[in-house]
């Protein structure tokens, strides 16, 4: 049957409406005062649905905490591959910059991103973890994939990346969870500067 129309607004679009709502109380909740602290009823609240609702968008408060991290991943996976396809015949230490600066500005700029992408998201429980880790090995592969092109260009060692780039992964998800649990105090310009100079090391040193 067509989709009435009241209010100018398709059910589809009323329905899509309330799940935006949800996912801006969840990233507003979840980002600053914590998963834990974030009940079902306050979300639903703070969105102005009822529970209902809510259950007709997502199985559980997992289930919208790990689509606000795909939101934020999948944004930062496209801000690194735009940044590193712009500066293709760049140096790689300035390709890298600019794609950590790409990286950092999508997840940890907002800092209830911040929170969410590298406090909240942690240890939540197994089925989390399991797509927080999924998430790393798409992670690995991209990074593993620049290396390799890297090479090719004559501006890297051939060797297995592999390792390196979990141990990558791992420093700045270490850097950025240190300054966003820290209250900020260290500023964030010195986190990407030293997340570059870790990077280029892991990719150009043998």
């Amino acid at each position: 049957m067509p989709d009435r129309v009241y209010g100018g607004r398709t059910a589809a679009d009323r329905r899509a409406e309330r799940r935006q709502r949800l996912l801006d109380a969840g990233l507003e909740l979840f980002g600053t005062e914590g998963y834990v602290a974030t009940s079902i009823e306050r979300l639903c609240s703070a969105a102005g649905v009822s529970t209902r609702n809510f259950y007709e968008e997502f199985t559980g408060r997992e289930a919208l905490l790990t689509a606000l991290h795909d939101m934020v991943l999948e944004r930062a996976l496209k801000a690194v591959a735009d940044a590193f396809a712009r500066a293709e015949n760049e140096p790689l230490a300035l390709r890298i910059e600019l794609a950590v600066r790409a990286y950092i500005a999508t997840t940890a700029e907002d800092r209830r991103w911040a929170r969410l992408s590298y406090v909240e998201i942690v240890g939540v429980s197994e089925t989390v973890e399991r797509h927080r880790l999924a998430w790393r090995e798409r992670w690995v592969a991209f990074l593993v994939a620049e290396a390799r092109r890297a090479v090719e260009h004559g501006e890297a060692m051939s060797r297995d990346f592999h390792l390196s780039a979990v141990a990558l992964i791992g420093a700045v998800n270490e850097l950025v969870y240190h300054w966003a649990v820290g209250d900020h105090r260290i500023p964030l310009d010195d986190v990407i500067a030293e997340i570059v100079r870790i990077a280029t090391v892991t990719l150009t040193g043998p």
